[in-house]
């Protein structure tokens, strides 16, 4: 099975449960840039102080320091497999990524894009009764994933590295369906 991948799906597709998943059926590292600044933090590094600093202010942290967190991750690996979720975001992020990847000799070997309707989408994400999650919050934070992320997946593909997955039924067909077109 290809060993470093990317994920990509509109919110409510099922990222972060899968990823969980094949993390821990084939050793992958699960790099999710949420948890990765969270734990920088916590750890009092250099780039947590930096990360903790931004985010405090209520700012986005940068890409570059994004990218200077995962290379690090990515340098401590020793050859480990990993999982990149939630980032990159855009075709900007995706292209300062390559380089880091090339000079790390770790490039992605597959990007899987998990899809599925909108209006299964919005039902899911309804589902999960998180406060914010209201029908219209949804359909903007959609048209959002669209606007940033239709560029990225089109970046991909031609790339010759997108792998499209229904992410519609129970988790453990979808997990097979990943798994096949990784094999």
């Amino acid at each position: 099975m290809k060993q470093r991948l990317l994920f990509l799906g509109p919110p409510g597709a099922g990222k972060g449960t899968q990823a969980a998943l094949l993390c821990d059926r084939h050793g992958l590292r699960h790099l999710s840039t949420g948890d990765l600044l969270r734990a920088e933090v916590s750890a009092g590094s250099e780039l947590g102080k930096e990360a903790e600093s931004v985010m405090n202010r209520g700012e986005l942290v940068s890409d570059s320091l994004v990218l200077a967190i995962v290379k690090a991750q990515l340098g401590a690996l020793n050859g480990q497999g990993w999982l990149l979720d939630g980032f990159p975001r855009n075709v900007a992020q995706a292209e300062a990524l390559d380089p880091l990847l090339q000079e790390l000799n770790q490039p992605i070997e597959a990007v899987v894009l998990l899809e599925l309707d909108d209006a299964v989408l919005i039902e899911r994400l309804l589902s999960r009764g998180r406060d914010d999650d209201n029908e219209a919050v949804i359909r903007n934070r959609l048209v959002v994933y669209a606007d940033k992320t239709e560029p990225l997946i089109e970046h991909y593909r031609q790339r010759g590295l997108l792998q499209s997955v229904e992410a519609n039924g129970n988790i453990e067909a979808i997990t097979e369906r990943i798994e096949g077109v990784l094999a």
